[in-house]
């Protein structure tokens, strides 16, 4: 089978994509724009045709149904499938507001991703489904969890660029929260390229979860030496500090894209509002259906379906507060925004970090 070589092929498109959006933001020609949107869906394609493949080889491999054979078992393989909703709904986006845009900060967080997953040396192989994983509910529960991931990371892209194109004065609330968010994002990515540089010998022969267990932020921000650990949360400060000084410079920026406030709040509601109830369904009520078929039991208080309620009530709130409190503006914006950041923790965090009954969701 042929599924790594478009899973190679499709990565190299978006990387390729976002440097011409990027361009096409520059100079601003239709042809530009095109190919821009052009590679981007060949990009789409190839990494359709992989996963297709991939679903192909775990059922000849394993001989299993096709239900249970969908190639959503482990961190490598949800990312792959992350990165595919996420394409899919900008390209929704692009053809419905004729905006291209958004395809300057869409392409990168897809190619980072996949950066992510050849840095930390996660497998790629396939492998047989554990026990608990053998049901026809894994098509449904996982493929409607990723599909209302992405809509719920479209939403937050949105409304951290509503904030920044809508705030002016340094002293506003808003302002200081959407620098603080972007400046703390950036130290910890920062932070997680550190470790890596600096424990990069470490990793050979190392499981990628014991290397975040044992190594993730343990040269910076909990670094046995307190000398260090102060170097790097009085950086993080500067950082944020910084992005709060100068963060009028990208709200220019932002601005010459030719996106309105009133289009940046309607896909960030319009998102939220599909992703919503695909998560409801598909995440909480599908997962507690199959947890009582494999465990025995609806619900039993696991990291993950605590982060996952946690992460159902936030956006409910949103909701709620847009439909019947009339919330509009920075407030629902910010809500948003912190919806994703629980999207988050329940995606990579408790994987990563806790342990559970879902712990075979790690990278290895």
């Amino acid at each position: 089978m042929q599924s790594p070589l478009f899973f190679g092929i499709s990565s190299i498109s978006y990387v390729v994509a976002m440097m011409v959006y990027i361009t096409y933001l520059a100079f601003r020609k239709n042809s530009i724009g095109v190919t821009a949107t052009a590679v981007t869906i060949f990009g789409f394609a190839c990494q359709t045709l992989a996963i297709g493949l991939r679903w192909i080889e775990f059922h000849d491999t394993f001989g299993m149904s096709w239900l249970r054979s969908i190639p959503l078992t482990n961190l490598y393989e949800s990312l792959i499938f992350f990165v595919w909703c996420l394409i899919l709904g900008y390209l929704i986006v692009e053809f419905k507001f004729k905006n291209r845009s958004f395809g300057a900060f869409v392409t990168p967080v897809a190619a980072l991703a996949l950066l992510f997953i050849n840095l930390s040396g996660m497998s790629t192989e396939i492998e047989p489904l554990v026990p608990a994983l053998q049901s026809n509910w894994l098509l449904a529960h996982v493929m409607m969890s990723f599909i209302s991931y992405s809509t719920f990371a479209l939403s937050f892209s949105t409304a951290l660029m509503y904030l920044i194109i809508t705030t002016d004065k340094k002293s506003e609330a808003s302002y200081i929260f959407w620098t603080a968010a972007l400046g703390i994002f950036g130290a910890v990515l920062i932070a997680m390229g550190i470790d890596f540089i600096v424990n990069f010998k470490a990793m050979s022969g190392m499981k990628p979860e014991m290397f975040i267990h044992s190594y993730l932020f343990k040269s910076t921000f909990l670094d046995a030496n307190g000398a260090v650990r102060l170097v790097s949360y009085l950086a993080a400060l500067g950082l944020v500090l910084f992005v709060w000084r100068f963060g009028s410079s990208l709200k220019r920026v932002i601005g010459n894209f030719n996106l309105s406030a009133e289009m940046l709040d309607e896909i960030t509601y319009k998102s939220i509002a599909v992703g919503f109830p695909i998560f409801t369904l598909g995440g909480l009520i599908f997962g507690a259906i199959w947890a009582d078929q494999a465990w025995g039991v609806y619900w039993s208080w696991d990291p993950k379906e605590t982060w996952s309620l946690i992460t159902w009530l936030v956006y409910a709130f949103y909701l709620h507060a847009r439909l019947l409190r009339g919330w509009r503006g920075h407030k629902i914006s910010v809500v948003a925004v912190f919806g994703f950041v629980a999207v988050i923790f329940t995606y990579l965090g408790v994987n990563l970090l806790l342990s559970g009954l879902h712990s075979y969701g790690s990278m290895k």
